[in-house]
């Protein structure tokens, strides 16, 4: 079985050698889906049964580990430091350092990458973390899915 949790931020970044727009400094309403599969819990009497997991512990993991790390945060990329010299003069400024730009694919990746080992078979029901959708736009995504 699959579940899928969508949660939203708003974050702002810059594509650094990009050709056309986006190179410079803007943000975006992300939108972004975690799927998990695993087998659904019988457990009567407890909170998940008929569950592969709550959509609760899906939303707090998430919010834990990459939402509440990126919402009203500069995203941006530790090579492009004319824009990271110049955040670090804002005192108290949210800005977190990624090791890549911060595409919609790249975003992806580093958060399937970071919430991976979260949702790690959690409830003993082969409960693996599937893919990570991260919408830049409403019409525009990446996937980062299990290999």
């Amino acid at each position: 079985m699959r579940i899928t949790r969508r949660l939203e931020f708003d974050a702002g970044h810059r594509i650094p050698d990009h050709a056309s727009q986006c190179r410079h400094l803007h943000g975006h309403r992300y939108a972004i889906e975690v799927t998990l599969s695993g087998e659904i819990i019988k457990a009567d009497g407890l909170p998940v049964n008929g569950m592969v997991m709550d959509f609760a512990d899906v939303k707090r993991i998430a919010n834990e580990l990459v939402v509440g790390q990126w919402d009203h945060a500069f995203l941006v990329y530790r090579g492009d430091t004319l824009v990271a010299d110049f955040l670090a003069t804002m005192p108290g400024h949210k800005t977190v350092v990624l090791d890549v730009v911060p595409t919609a694919e790249n975003l992806a990746a580093e958060a399937f990458r970071i919430l991976d080992p979260a949702y790690r078979d959690s409830y003993g029901n082969h409960l693996r973390l599937e893919r990570v959708r991260l919408y830049e736009t409403p019409n525009c995504w990446a996937d980062a899915v299990r290999a």
